[in-house]
């Protein structure tokens, strides 16, 4: 199986982390089941964060009493040091643990350093310093951010957007981390579900032997199409490049990618889904968008309010109201 060690933390993992954000949405017995399964597929990288709901509760479950077996990362969002406190708290109880091996700043808007007045970075090295956290990690979707926490020194890992979709700048942010020995952890490697080729995503990565990729997981069938692909890897052969060109084509330019940053919509839109329905109607089975409820669900579009929520909140710059229209004016078309 190939392996991928973190950088300077001298973590090390197989060619497989599995993403906990989707088991929020599984029932928690069969939650277990797969993460349990997954350990003994390979799997020894959970990622979590204080924002996936019951993620880290599960994980807790699964994997009480062989703590020393595998790596834990999560996170927090809090912008206060009393709130890290607090988060990393409540972290260490879901999971049933006394330490976490990567504690990441979720998504700030500017990164945590010292003498910053947030008292943030302060209360990372505390943590550090008190054993209940050993590597200190950041994860962004925002490329200046993400240069600019690098070049910083302060932090282990890097945890950002990576798939056959990124471009030149994002190559090189890699390349950037491969440099300074800081670990490189992608998440969105599926593009938020817009790449349906595990197999041409999986070989790509194994172009980067930096990169450890994180793979959203819900369901038993997802986690053992990734465990094979680390047991016997696919190569990059002429189909498998033949369709990471064609998706480049067709998902070249801007386009959601579904990071879910925008919510909630004080119009009650399902932002992520509705502007990428043009999309998924193209490279997924259309039925079930078409039916009246989804169809319900994209005339919100109708009621959005220019408010300016989801433009703020993006971290791509896009246009989210336009996006909309657009995507429900071609959504329309199918309904003909």
């Amino acid at each position: 199986m190939p392996t991928v060690t973190l950088g300077r933390t001298g973590l090390a993992s197989g060619k497989n982390a599995f993403g906990a954000l989707p088991i929020q949405r599984t029932a928690k017995e069969e939650a277990v089941r797969i993460l349990r399964e997954a350990y003994e597929r390979g799997f020894t990288y959970y990622d979590s964060a204080r924002g996936y709901s019951d993620s880290e509760e599960k994980l807790g479950a699964a994997f009480h009493g062989m703590r020393d077996k595998i790596l834990i990362a999560t996170k927090t969002p809090s912008k206060t040091a009393e709130g890290f406190w607090k988060d990393l708290e409540t972290s260490l109880r879901m999971l049933q643990t006394d330490y976490i091996d990567l504690y990441q700043f979720h998504n700030p808007a500017q990164f945590p350093q010292p003498d910053d007045g947030s008292g943030l970075y302060e209360a990372m090295l505390e943590a550090k310093k008190q054993g209940k956290i050993r590597f200190i990690g950041i994860t962004n979707h925002r490329l200046p951010v993400a240069e600019a926490a690098v070049d910083s020194g302060l932090y282990d890992t890097l945890q950002f957007p990576f798939s056959y979709l990124s471009d030149e700048k994002d190559i090189a942010l890699v390349k950037r981390c491969q440099e300074k020995n800081i670990g490189f952890i992608a998440m969105k490697a599926l593009s938020g579900g817009l790449i349906q080729s595990a197999a041409a995503a999986y070989a790509f990565m194994l172009g980067y032997e930096n990169v450890l990729p994180i793979w959203g997981i819900q369901h038993m069938r997802e986690m053992e199409e990734f465990a094979a692909f680390a047991e016997t890897p696919p190569a990059l052969n002429e189909e498998l490049e033949a369709t990471i060109q064609r998706d480049r084509r067709e998902l070249a330019g801007n386009f959601c990618r579904g990071c879910g940053y925008c919510q909630p919509c004080p119009a009650g839109i399902d932002i992520p889904t509705c502007a990428r329905i043009s999309l998924l109607l193209r490279r997924s089975p259309a039925a079930r968008f078409l039916e009246p409820d989804f169809q319900r669900q994209m005339a919100r579009i109708e009621e959005c309010r220019n408010c300016g929520h989801c433009i703020n909140h993006c971290p791509y710059g896009l246009n989210t109201p336009e996006l909309l229209r657009a995507n429900y004016e071609d959504y329309k078309t199918f309904l003909r």
